[in-house]
């Protein structure tokens, strides 16, 4: 990767964090910490606090969909999505609607967009 490739992503990601992914963050880290008190709680815990690991340090990540993801994967979606995705999935709209107000915001619009698009359907998938 190009030193100046590394040096922007590196700058974007402390403007991410310096204008809301250190909230974005927390939230994700205090929801997984509440999941893992239970027992059945722990696989949504964990696979959230991945996600706080990404909306932490979002640029220069890619996230992939497993080729083996089975039925497992949807029902655990579906329950995140009842459980709490949906809050943490408008949350990244309205930020993401708030950043693309301003021409220098809309690179950290769309990655609230592209979190949002992650928020809803966690399960299934990796983080690289």
């Amino acid at each position: 990767m190009p030193l100046k490739l590394r040096i922007m992503k590196t700058l974007g990601n402390i403007i991410w964090v310096l204008f809301g992914g250190l909230e974005i963050a927390f939230q994700y880290m205090l929801s997984s910490f509440i999941l893992m008190i239970t027992i059945i709680g722990i696989p949504f815990g964990l696979q959230t606090l991945k996600l706080g690991l990404l909306a932490l340090w979002p640029f220069g990540s890619k996230v992939r969909k497993r080729p083996n993801s089975g039925c497992l994967n949807t029902v655990m979606n579906v329950v995140w999505l009842l459980c709490g995705g949906l809050l943490i999935w408008l949350h990244h709209i309205l930020l993401g609607i708030v950043f693309c107000i301003t021409v220098i915001g809309i690179p950290f619009g769309k990655m609230h967009f592209r979190l949002a698009k992650l928020a809803l359907s966690p399960f299934g998938k990796d983080i690289v």
